[in-house]
């Protein structure tokens, strides 16, 4: 029991909590690439991806027991998340917190995609098939990560170029 809920419970919970987090993260995401501001959709997506990787601790193996890769890549996501809730409303994206925002904001988008292919990887039998080490090292695994990569840093490049929020 995790919160009162199964750990399959818990575990589909957090995962509908990633989905949303995530989709909201890509219309923000995109949004930015055209500088509009989303204030409701941005905390939406801020909220969910903090609850993503908070909840992403407590599923077995605990912390406790052994640092993985995933409570690594949770931990950094929470400390960029900070750092993006502080620029946004901290400091009013002014001056140089509007780039800190944006790339801090998106890498986190990023690492939830990044366990989002993983996970899928790992859980959904087609793909399983195609990589099915654990954690996946084949080549097609790897290359969706590596398309999934590219896509994530040529619009970081386009979004830290054109991104300048008009004021609400």
């Amino acid at each position: 029991m995790i919160l009162g809920m199964s750990l399959a419970t818990f575990v589909l919970v957090h995962v509908i909590i990633s989905l949303i987090a995530i989709v909201a993260g890509l219309i923000v995401m995109f949004g930015m690439l055209g500088s509009k501001r989303m204030p409701g959709l941005t905390a939406i997506f801020l909220v969910f991806t903090i609850l993503t990787s908070a909840s992403g601790f407590p599923i077995p193996p605990l912390l406790s027991e052994k640092l993985l890769p995933s409570h690594m890549i949770g931990i950094l996501s929470l400390v960029l998340l900070a750092i993006a809730c502080f620029a946004l409303y901290g400091m009013k994206l002014n001056g140089a917190w509007r780039w800190i925002y944006a790339l801090t904001a998106l890498v986190s988008l990023y690492l939830n995609v990044f366990v989002l292919v993983i996970q899928s990887f790992l859980k959904v039998p087609a793909l399983h098939a195609l990589a099915p080490s654990v954690p996946p090292a084949e080549p097609p695994f790897a290359i969706v990560q590596g398309i999934v990569l590219v896509f994530f840093v040529v619009v970081i490049i386009g979004v830290l170029r054109r991104y300048r929020p008009t004021p609400t």
